[in-house]
């Protein structure tokens, strides 16, 4: 089984990085166009690696990190923001609903897990992390409830949040696990730095879209 650890790590890591420097090259170029849509696709995909090979580290191989419930909500906000940009409603949708649900089950069996094994982790981090996504769930079941003219172009904004976020909480589980002599900090200042990312970004389409 060690092989078969090393490599599901090397991939692991591979994948991660592949993810965050694709991640910088959809932040800094322009925000329409095929570019951003490949480049946007293939870092979901890489993202995807991420969260496969990490629940494999956890569930197969027994590693014990918390950082895999960072990226299940990368993961969750990857699938959402792109789903928002793809659907551009608030119409229900089956495989919205089925994926809400299933990354709430699983970040409750994490704590649940890491309860259960008697792993510590600073309170800031889960307290933080769980609450995020708690509240992303929560919007995407009650946006259902708005009328779909009051809704407009909220799909933009929600896109724009959602990625932004699953590249932070992405580049959190990074540095968190590369410095971890300095968590709590190398792990939620990242979140800080994407939440300020994401505000300029919806701020700057806000006043596009009025200009227009």
């Amino acid at each position: 089984m060690e092989p078969l650890h090393k490599i599901n790590i090397i991939i692991h890591v591979t994948a991660g990085s592949l993810a965050l420097l694709t991640g910088i090259f959809v932040l800094i170029k322009k925000k329409q166009g095929s570019v951003h849509r490949i480049s946007g696709k293939i870092f979901l995909i890489l993202l995807g690696i991420v969260i496969f090979t990490g629940l494999l580290g956890v569930l197969v191989f027994k590693l014990n990190s918390f950082l895999l419930v960072i990226t299940v909500l990368s993961g969750y906000m990857g699938f959402s923001g792109f789903r928002a940009v793809r659907c551009r409603s608030n119409i229900p949708k089956v495989l919205d609903i089925f994926m809400a649900l299933l990354a709430l089950a699983s970040v409750t069996f994490f704590i649940w897990y890491f309860s259960a094994i008697g792993m510590i982790w600073s309170p800031v981090i889960i307290y933080s992390t769980v609450s995020y996504l708690l509240m992303a769930i929560g919007y995407d079941f009650g946006r259902y409830l708005v009328p779909k003219e009051v809704y407009g172009k909220l799909w933009l904004y929600e896109h724009i949040l959602k990625m932004v976020s699953a590249f932070s909480g992405l580049l959190s589980a990074f540095t968190g696990t590369v410095l971890p002599q300095y968590q709590p900090y190398s792990q939620f200042l990242p979140s800080v730095l994407g939440s300020l990312i994401a505000i300029g970004f919806i701020v700057h389409a806000i006043f596009k879209a009025e200009v227009e």
